[in-house]
């Protein structure tokens, strides 16, 4: 086995491990929440986020990891690869990057820090209910595109990694 299989299957782990994130909190966590009342939802995501902001090492290999060792894997097999392997590869590189990555630096993190703002206890319940709403659907529709996308990804590299 070669570095640029080694890097893929390392792409392909991470890249799987991070769908399954965005997935867990589309089906779970998301609508687990969404039972809660606007000040318990705002504080439970609040809390949750927290974990993720400071800068959760495990967290921060996952997401960082996988960019870094897609687009590793990309330089590295782009020579390698047939017409359809690279064919494969630059979707699930502009796919990820495009479709994951730059929707969660642009959207998904912005309104997270946006609830990290909310100072619950000063606010009545119309101006939870305006912070919540605000929030909740826009996160949750974006959420949802990653995860679509996340799970395109990595079938993409299931399927280059069975072609080898």
């Amino acid at each position: 086995m070669g570095i640029f299989e080694l890097t893929l299957i390392i792409a392909t782990l991470l890249c799987s491990l991070l769908a399954g994130l965005v997935f867990a909190f589309a089906v779970v966590v998301m609508p687990g929440i969404a039972t809660l009342g606007d000040g318990a939802f705002l504080r439970a995501f609040q809390v949750i986020d927290r974990v993720i902001q400071r800068n959760q090492p495990l967290f921060l290999l996952v997401w960082i990891g996988s960019a870094i060792a897609l687009l590793a894997s990309a330089a590295l097999g782009f020579g390698q690869l047939d017409g359809t392997g690279r064919l494969l590869m630059v979707a699930a590189v502009l796919l990820y990057l495009l479709g994951v990555q730059v929707p969660t630096v642009t959207i998904n993190i912005p309104l997270n820090n946006t609830v990290q703002a909310v100072e619950i206890e000063a606010m009545d319940k119309t101006a939870l209910a305006a912070a919540r709403q605000a929030f909740e659907s826009r996160w949750n529709t974006w959420n949802s595109i990653r995860t679509v996308l996340a799970i395109v990804v990595s079938v993409l590299l299931l399927v280059l990694l069975l072609r080898l």
